[in-house]
């Protein structure tokens, strides 16, 4: 029982860890809706918690990442659209880089 409590845990920290990278990597590729984003992690099953989402959104609009407008909806209140602002882009083909090497060193590590 206690492995399967660490097996949960580390599978929740990989996700966690990874999950600013996936957020500014669906958003690169059209402005997206808090809810969309959402959806396409959970389609992914990358979801950790839905409530971890909001704070990271912050996170990164407060360090230039991302930027956001207001859109009306037909549905309800006037949504919130995230896109990556220039210092976003370049943040992302750093973590892009680094990803292909991270990549590269697992496989390595994991064809031994």
């Amino acid at each position: 029982m206690q492995t399967d409590t660490m097996l949960d845990n580390i599978k929740s920290q990989m996700r966690k860890g990874i999950l600013e990278y996936c957020i500014l990597t669906i958003i690169s590729k059209k402005e997206a809706y808090t809810s969309d984003i959402i959806d396409t992690l959970r389609r992914a099953n990358l979801l950790v918690v839905e409530g971890t989402i909001y704070p990271i959104l912050t996170r990164l609009k407060n360090n230039g990442l991302l930027s956001y407008r207001w859109q009306e909806s037909n549905d309800g209140p006037p949504r919130k659209y995230f896109s990556l602002t220039d210092e976003g882009k370049s943040m992302l083909d750093a973590l892009n880089e680094e990803w292909g090497n991270i990549s590269q060193s697992i496989n390595q590590i994991t064809q031994l």
